[in-house]
């Protein structure tokens, strides 16, 4: 909790609602997901060293440590599924032959930590831009009516200032629109690079890595190989040179211990099924969009639900009279007005757009 104690900040909820749910997965569930895995993977007081290698030579042991973390680790892909024990001494380790045998360097390990905050920062970005592009307009239209103890002058002051704001303004408000839909467009963007940057990053093998960890829990594990371990190996090798004292050049070779690959295939294994849900949603989220934008008929009816204390025909007067932009305004103010305030508000709004006078 001492490690994650930072978050709170995130974690803290907005007095006013200017996007929804879907959204708010992107900046703050995958956010504090993401900065949580990087403090977990830096925190060395919880794991121990990120590395530890053996040698049956002289070499001090910081150096060889120091050098494979470095200059990277490699395993033997043929070796993977061969039988531990029998045939390797583990999954990935055998006697390489030059020019006969195919090499994988792992180099990944020494940036898990500024790759996963870096794609903290990315899922962050749309949210960024509609805050600042918003501007604070929905929390000052809709100051205390989030409320209903109020007196009741002052929510009928403050209600006749959001009519007037409203009626002098309309048609003003497909910019505002347009903004979110295209924060919401790079959320699902982002998502979806996300998945491809994690593949390059791991070497091609994070697109299929949930689901071959699906088929390999499902299977005889000695039909075939882990594929956490073949992306996340927690045993590797290395080789290290140096002169020896005639002034020749002398190859070491050692044995590395990777344990923050246990954190790291379990952390990957859950970004996999969690990118997965988070586009499916994201892609659901703009289908919606655009019904709303290209069907009127959907915008009345979102609307009418949203405000289902107020008369339908006081509903349809202000779907009618309204662009996209002013629908959108709407609907979010009826996120945050308290429901007896905001059908008060269509209804006073509705007889002033057909010119009768409000209370």
């Amino acid at each position: 909790m001492d490690v994650l104690g930072s978050l709170r900040a995130v974690i803290k909820t907005d007095e006013t609602s200017i996007d929804n749910n879907v959204f708010r997965l992107h900046y703050k569930a995958t956010v504090i997901l993401l900065i949580a895995f990087s403090l977990l993977v830096t925190s060395r007081q919880y794991f121990g060293d990120p590395i530890s290698c053996i040698q049956t030579d002289d070499i001090p042991s910081s150096i060889i440590n120091q050098y494979c973390w470095i200059h990277s680790t490699f395993t033997l892909p043929g070796a993977f599924n061969k039988s531990v024990g029998k045939q390797v001494p583990h999954p990935g380790i055998d006697k390489y032959v030059e020019g006969q045998d195919e090499l994988k360097y792992h180099k990944y390990y020494q940036w898990v930590c500024f790759v996963l905050f870096f794609q903290a920062v990315l899922f962050y970005v749309p949210r960024y831009l509609w805050k600042t592009w918003e501007g604070g307009r929905l929390k000052m239209l809709v100051v205390d009516l989030d409320c209903s103890i109020i007196a009741d002058d002052a929510r009928k002051a403050k209600k006749r200032l959001i009519i007037d704001y409203f009626y002098n303004n309309m048609h003003n408000h497909n910019y505002y629109m347009a903004r979110f839909v295209f924060c919401e467009l790079l959320n699902f963007v982002n998502v979806i690079f996300q998945i491809f940057f994690v593949d390059k990053f791991l070497g091609g093998e994070f697109t299929t890595y949930g689901a071959d960890v699906i088929r390999f829990t499902e299977t005889d594990q000695e039909d075939r190989a882990d594929p956490m371990v073949i992306v996340f190996p927690r045993i590797t090798k290395c080789t290290f040179h140096k002169y020896g004292p005639s002034g020749d050049v002398q190859k070491h070779d050692a044995l590395c211990v990777l344990p923050l690959n246990i954190v790291n295939e379990k952390i990957y294994v859950f970004l996999w099924f969690w990118f997965i849900f988070l586009s499916v949603l994201s892609g659901l989220c703009l289908f919606y969009r655009l019904m709303v934008i290209f069907l009127p008929k959907t915008r009345a009816m979102v609307l009418k639900w949203r405000a289902r204390l107020a008369p339908k025909d006081y509903t349809d007067i202000v779907v009618r009279k309204s662009q996209i932009g002013d629908w959108f305004l709407l609907y979010l103010l009826g996120k945050n007005m308290e429901p007896i305030v905001y059908k008060e508000f269509i209804t006073d709004l509705a007889r002033k757009l057909e010119g009768k006078d409000t209370v």
